[in-house]
C-alpha cells in the first residue's frame, strides 16, 4: 500500500505542475484550450490530494472522489467541444507520436489491470486511487488519438473531427460512470 501512496503522491505533484503550467500559459495566451486542460489537472489534483491526506471517513473520501470524477467529466467534455470547434490536434514528429502511443497504451494497460485486480479491494483509498488512475489513463488515450490522427495522414478533416468527437464522448461518459460508481460504492465503505 505504501508503494501505491508514493505513486499517488508523485502523480499529485505532476498534476499540480501540469495545472500550474496550463493555467499560467492559458491566461497569458488567452487560450480556452490550455485553461480547460488546467482545470482538468486541477480537479485531478484535488481528488488525489484528498485521498492522500484524509485519514478517516472512507465513505466520505470515496463519495468526494466520485463527485470529483463527475466534475472531471465536465472538464473533459469542454476539451472535446473545444477540439471539435477549434482544431483536430497537434501534428508531431512520427517518433514522438509513437513514443506517446507507447506511454498512453502502457498507462491504460496498467490502470486497467490494477482496476480489475483491486476491484473488490478492502482498502477504500486503493480503490479510489485506481478509479482516478483509470480516468486519467482514458484521457491520455483521447489525447493520443488527437495527436495520432493529426500526425499520420489517411483521414479527411471531417473524419478526424467525427472520430475525436465519438471517442471523446465515450471517455466523458466512462469517467462520469467511474464517478457514479464511487459514489454508489461509498455507502458500502465504513466511515
Amino acid at each position: 500500500m505504501d508503494k501505491s501512496f508514493r505513486s499517488a503522491f508523485f502523480s499529485l505533484i505532476v498534476n499540480i505542475a501540469c495545472c500550474i503550467y496550463h493555467i499560467t500559459f492559458g491566461a497569458m495566451m488567452k487560450s480556452w484550450w490550455l485553461l480547460n486542460c488546467g482545470t482538468y489537472y486541477f480537479v485531478l489534483s484535488i481528488a488525489r490530494f484528498f485521498v492522500i491526506i484524509v485519514k478517516k471517513g472512507n465513505g466520505f473520501v470515496a463519495k468526494l472522489s466520485g463527485v470529483m470524477l463527475m466534475a472531471l467529466s465536465v472538464s473533459i467534455a469542454g476539451t472535446v467541444i473545444l477540439n471539435y470547434v477549434n482544431d483536430r490536434g497537434e501534428k508531431l514528429h512520427e517518433i514522438v507520436a509513437i513514443t506517446l502511443a507507447v506511454y498512453a497504451f502502457s498507462k491504460i494497460t496498467i490502470a486497467a489491470v490494477k482496476m480489475v485486480k483491486y476491484w473488490r479491494a478492502s482498502s477504500v483509498k486503493l480503490t479510489v486511487l485506481r478509479h482516478i488512475s483509470f480516468a486519467s489513463a482514458l484521457v491520455s488515450i483521447f489525447s493520443l488519438q488527437r495527436i495520432m490522427l493529426a500526425t499520420f495522414e489517411g483521414m479527411t478533416e471531417a473524419e478526424i473531427l467525427i472520430m475525436n468527437a465519438a471517442t471523446g464522448t465515450c471517455i466523458v461518459i466512462s469517467v462520469f460512470v467511474l464517478g457514479v460508481s464511487l459514489c454508489c460504492r461509498s455507502k458500502g465503505f465504513n466511515t
